[in-house]
């Protein structure tokens, strides 16, 4: 039943960002350029998708369970690091470049975008890049923790 609702709620949020316009780089390129032909219209699609993500926090943060019954999980971590800083940082050139941002990408790679496949590909890269880096800092960091718990 989970996988049910978590495809219908995939199919809901991709059906929203065609609708609204995100999954076209060249609004969301014109959304970013603030010097030139500005389009604000993308300010009111994440208006609307911040106020929701609010709302459903702040319930989400009161259950001890999903509504399908699975133990609610929420980040721990509230606190602004360097990490959180260079993503945000990686993130928000890689969006003015592209255009993109990882769910619109997966919704235009379904609709066959060129762009979209070069993009997701490049994203696939980048993700696996990170995790062999977590995998050599977590190992480097074992000897130390053990040393110092010795």
């Amino acid at each position: 039943m989970s996988t049910l609702i978590s495809f219908l709620a995939g199919l809901v949020f991709g059906a929203g960002l065609l609708i609204s316009g995100m999954v076209n780089p060249a609004k969301v390129l014109g959304f970013l350029d603030l010097a030139g032909s500005w389009d604000p219209s993308l300010a009111v699609v994440m208006a609307g998708a911040v106020g929701v993500g609010a709302i459903a926090f702040a319930l989400a943060g009161r259950r001890a369970t999903t509504l399908l019954g699975t133990p609610m999980s929420l980040p721990g971590q509230t606190g602004i690091d360097g990490r959180l800083l260079l993503g945000s940082l990686v993130f928000g050139i890689g969006w003015g470049l592209a255009g993109f941002c990882p769910g619109p990408a997966l919704v235009a790679l379904g609709a066959g975008k060129i762009k979209a496949i070069v993009f997701v590909t490049a994203m696939l890269a980048g993700m696996s890049a990170f995790e062999i880096a977590e995998r050599v800092r977590s190992r480097e960091s074992e000897p130390r923790e053990k040393a110092h718990g010795a």
